[in-house]
């Protein structure tokens, strides 16, 4: 039997990851078995800049986590390597860095997406693939802006377009 202090600390991590998985739009689940320290560091890179919290996680805690939180379905895939990246706000953010990862390198990548969860609910591998391809939330704000400027931009031509057509036709 652990003692009672390790048992305590055992019960934080495992109160910890409930709370990060319920301040999370999203997260994915990785194996990162075979993982240079190199391609780890360049991950961990992109993942900082996308505002994405990655950390290695003890399965055997993640379990009564995520069985806390109703996420039942990805205990079975708690076993060998896991990390685990979440975003609080961008749903598409861990699943688009990593995607992007082990697309660019291939085999070499030494990572695989396990599983993932999404507003609460867990999602399929398929689910979490679809989300990489969806642009970023920035990117969608500056399609929106776009389309609103150019709407903005042609009701303001044509408006013109009548006004000129008043002047003339009283002058």
């Amino acid at each position: 039997m652990p003692n009672n202090k390790i048992l305590e600390e055992k019960k934080q991590i495992v109160s910890g990851l409930v709370e990060r998985f319920k301040n999370s739009a999203t997260g994915v689940f990785v194996t990162y078995s075979g993982l240079t320290v190199e391609k780890d560091t360049e991950l961990r890179t992109k993942l900082r800049e996308a505002g994405v919290e990655y950390t290695v996680v003890k399965n055997t805690l993640t379990r009564f986590a995520v069985k806390e939180v109703g996420f039942d379905e990805i205990s079975d895939v708690l076993n060998g390597t896991t990390a685990l990246a979440t975003h609080a706000d961008d749903v598409v953010a861990p699943s688009k860095v990593l995607s992007k990862f082990i697309e660019d390198n291939g085999e070499d990548a030494g990572i695989a997406i396990k599983a993932g969860f999404v507003d609460g609910k867990v999602v399929s591998l398929d689910e979490i693939k679809a989300m990489a391809k969806v642009p970023s939330k920035d990117t969608l704000y500056a399609m929106l802006a776009g389309g609103l400027n150019a709407t903005i931009a042609g009701l303001a031509r044509a408006l013109n377009a009548v006004a000129e057509k008043d002047q003339q036709e009283t002058a």
